[in-house]
């Protein structure tokens, strides 16, 4: 098992073995993530913003403000109805 101390400012030094095994360096990004209560997932948050790109895929054909409001009016007409 790897150890790391807390300092008194709140700060670790992530062992060398650990960063090698998330595949971080200096200046890098990390990420905790709650799993359950007293229990976090350490992972690396290295990926550049443009890694997202496509990830969502582009609609099939444009859909224009007026439309999109009216779709809304009219959801918002049927939940007032029930």
């Amino acid at each position: 098992m790897t150890t790391a101390t807390l300092t008194s400012k709140g700060q670790v030094t992530i062992p060398a073995v650990v960063r090698s095994g998330l595949g971080v360096g200096t200046g890098d990004r990390i990420e905790f993530i709650e799993i359950a209560p007293g229990r976090y997932e350490v992972i690396a948050a290295t990926l550049p913003v443009t890694a997202l790109k496509g990830l969502v895929a582009k609609p099939r054909h444009a859909v224009s403000i007026e439309t999109m409001n009216a779709a809304v009016r009219q959801r918002a007409a049927k939940a007032l109805a029930k």
